[in-house]
């Protein structure tokens, strides 16, 4: 391993706080390498928390024959699945037949899906009766067969952040709400000036940069670091729609409509149905992207297309929209351009990696590839690690991941129940999805709800404000309602305004 440099900051400056970014400076920081990483906003503020909140292989990618990315990604989820499971679970999917692809290619496509990637925690697919299947109650009765396979839901901008609180863990600086605003080469390194919200400067000089910055990434070469961009990124806005629960069961339904989208509609938050997504060109500005009525009215009616209830624009409770960075293969519909990734290593210098495109499930495996390709040009010796280690939370059963993680965490909040018996049953159960292990670090000092300290908002406690604050730099109400928690859907309207209030204080 080469010397460490002694007029140096830090070894790797990673710039995006997305999960590319986070899941980079993990991975890097896990190999023994100091790391910094930058984010101008909160961590997961933009694309990371505005996906589907799906871990999946991509059934419909198999119809523009991206088999690799599928095989990639389907390999992947029962390793994200093990390493998280407090914030990921497997999820059933139906599929209503519409008679718009024969049976039989449908059919194929699944059986190809079931074993392309090896699987111990998911079943395979099959076909479905809806006279004699839960899922059938809620749709039309013109739909009157389908078919079902497995994927996995997970808590996106979650994962984001435990991404970086594993970094920290393993000695990464970790600074949200703070931009990369020049960078230059100085021989085999980088000076970089950092710039926080309040518009302090700091110098630092590191001697590779991780450009990680996601819709950004190429515009991050052209303003920061004067270089440009050697692959062209297309921007695609993907919109969804929150609605009050509108099925009993668990399972989710993916829609193959009449125009050739695919849209999904999954059981959120207890109460509600998560309804996207859109596909739509964006030329804008991504920090500044939001749903459009016509996308709303688009859901509404892809929705009301397959279920008995209709949805109408007054039904949504909440909205959202996110930017796709994704890479411009020429393709015309914005539905088919490819979700793959490809990384982009610059060392007519100090080394400079530019991450373009990706997607959610497939971020460890872009992340230890980056890796891979940072310590060779840092000439460092730092194994792959991250496909055998949980998540900070996830080791229920010890720190190796294994399925009874999975199989098992409806027994393991049991227990977590006994042990906090007096503790509200619901409030277990919220902390144990988004804590796992680390409600023990949360609950550290509370024997009692006296210790809980003050109900700020319903439900929501100073014991869990004081840990969002200093072990997942939460700063905000936004933060807080919206990214680190979903309380904001549960919660009456001004609740932000008075977390906030009690935050200043």
């Amino acid at each position: 391993m080469a010397a460490a440099r002694q007029d140096v900051d830090c070894d790797v400056l990673v710039v995006g706080g997305g999960i590319n970014g986070a899941g980079i400076a993990r991975d890097i920081a896990g190999r023994g390498l100091c790391v910094a990483l930058c984010e101008r906003d909160d961590l997961a503020s933009h694309t990371s928390s505005a996906s589907t909140k799906l871990i999946h292989g991509g059934l419909r990618y198999l119809e523009h024959y991206e088999f690799g990315l599928v095989k990639k990604a389907l390999a992947e989820r029962e390793v994200l699945l093990r390493a998280a499971p407090h914030i990921m679970r497997p999820l059933r999917f139906v599929m209503p037949h519409t008679g718009q692809r024969p049976a039989l290619l449908i059919r194929a496509g699944l059986f190809l899906y079931d074993r392309l990637a090896r699987r111990e925690l998911l079943p395979g697919s099959g076909g479905v009766r809806f006279s004699c299947h839960p899922a059938g109650r809620a749709l039309q009765p013109s739909f009157k067969v389908g078919f079902e396979y497995s994927d996995a839901w997970v808590d996106d901008a979650r994962l984001v952040v435990l991404n970086a609180v594993d970094a920290a863990q393993k000695g990464a600086c970790v600074l949200p709400r703070t931009a990369c605003t020049q960078a230059r080469r100085d021989g085999d390194v980088w000076r970089v000036t950092l710039t926080k919200q309040d518009g302090t400067h700091k110098d630092v000089t590191v001697r590779c940069i991780v450009n990680a910055a996601g819709p950004w990434a190429a515009s991050f070469l052209d303003t920061a670091l004067q270089r440009p961009a050697a692959a062209r990124l297309r921007l695609v806005k993907g919109s969804h729609i929150v609605v009050p629960r509108m099925f009993e069961h668990d399972d989710a339904y993916l829609f193959q409509h009449t125009d050739g989208r695919i849209v999904f509609a999954i059981p959120y938050e207890r109460d509600f149905t998560l309804i996207g997504t859109t596909d739509v060109e964006y030329t804008g500005d991504p920090g500044r992207v939001a749903i459009a009525h016509d996308e709303v009215r688009y859901l509404c009616d892809v929705a009301s297309h397959y279920f008995r209830q209709p949805v109408v624009p007054s039904d949504v409770v909440w909205s959202y929209a996110g930017v796709r960075p994704l890479l411009d293969d020429a393709a015309s519909n914005a539905s088919a351009v490819t979700r793959d990734y490809r990384l982009q290593m610059d060392e007519q210098g100090a080394p400079l990696l530019t991450v373009f495109g990706g997607k959610l499930t497939t971020y460890r495996r872009l992340a230890e590839e980056g890796a891979d390709l940072v310590c060779k040009a840092l000439d460092h010796r730092g194994a792959a690690w991250t496909a055998d280690a949980c998540l900070p939370g996830g080791d229920l059963f010890g720190a190796v991941p294994q399925n009874r993680s999975v199989l098992e965490f409806d027994q393991w909040v049991s227990a977590l129940r006994v042990r906090y018996a007096w503790l509200d049953c619901a409030l277990v159960g919220r902390y144990a999805r988004a804590y796992g292990t680390r409600i023990h670090t949360l609950l550290q000092e509370c024997g009692s709800m006296a210790d809980m300290g003050e109900q700020v908002l319903p439900g929501l406690y100073e014991a869990e404000l004081d840990y969002l604050r200093r072990h997942e730099w939460a700063m905000t109400a936004e933060d807080i309602l919206w990214r680190r928690t979903k309380l904001g859907l549960h919660l009456p309207g001004g609740a932000a305004a008075v977390l906030d209030a009690w935050l200043a204080e």
